[in-house]
């Protein structure tokens, strides 16, 4: 009986296919971002993209966790692939809350610490891109995997950095406006999330391959 449910349920998963979507909509995701924050096209255009690369994460998200349910054979530990789909789904889902953020409270200018850390998010968003297709050969690419998820560990302590000297220059520009500064904080507190969620990304990574070297 044991044998003939297993012959009925899919013997391979479209795992590494789906991670690596998803890694593309973090690109997207990240890009729009760094738009938004720069001034490049329309305010509105910009977080509608990152609005529509989120649903389209979520979308892959739900077809990951639906596979690991019903995959006979997985390529990880199915703790390991929810894990790390779902810190992946953490980052965009920060990148359109900073968005929704913006939406909200009608901020049209941008810092340049604020700038400079979208440009973080860009960074960290391409290396994990980067790093995603390696995941096939983990054993092959443990070094290479290392390095790159060492990079995002990096740049992570420069945007924390950013975010300090961004919110000295805040408070010494706005101490007369509470309203200005607590409002632009909140950004700030929202793109320093998105990098820890991008780290978190990196983190799960280096665990991946401690666990197959």
């Amino acid at each position: 009986m044991l044998g003939w449910f297993h012959a009925l349920m899919p013997k391979q998963g479209r795992f590494f296919e789906q991670f690596e979507a998803h890694a593309a909509t973090l690109v997207a995701g990240a890009d729009a971002l760094a738009r938004l924050l720069n001034g490049e096209g329309e305010v509105q255009a910009q977080i509608d993209a990152i609005v529509h690369h989120e649903h389209e994460a979520d979308d892959i998200t739900r077809d990951v966790l639906q596979d690991v349910r019903r995959v006979f054979v997985t390529p990880f530990d199915r703790s390991a692939i929810i894990d790390l789909i779902g810190v992946m789904d953490d980052a965009i889902d920060q990148m359109n809350q900073t968005a929704n953020a913006i939406a909200i409270y009608g901020i049209t200018e941008f810092e340049p610490p604020m700038r400079a850390m979208a440009g973080s998010v860009v960074q960290a968003s391409r290396i994990i891109e980067e790093a995603i297709p390696l995941l096939r050969s983990l054993n092959k690419n443990g070094d290479r995997l290392n390095e790159l998820t060492g990079r995002v560990i990096i740049i992570e302590g420069e945007a924390d950095d950013i975010h300090d000297a961004g919110l000295k220059a805040l408070f010494h520009d706005h101490h007369d406006q509470p309203m200005q500064f607590v409002v632009r904080r909140e950004i700030y507190s929202h793109l320093e999330r998105i990098v820890d969620r991008l780290e978190d990304v990196a983190n799960e990574i280096q665990g991946l391959v401690i666990d197959h070297a």
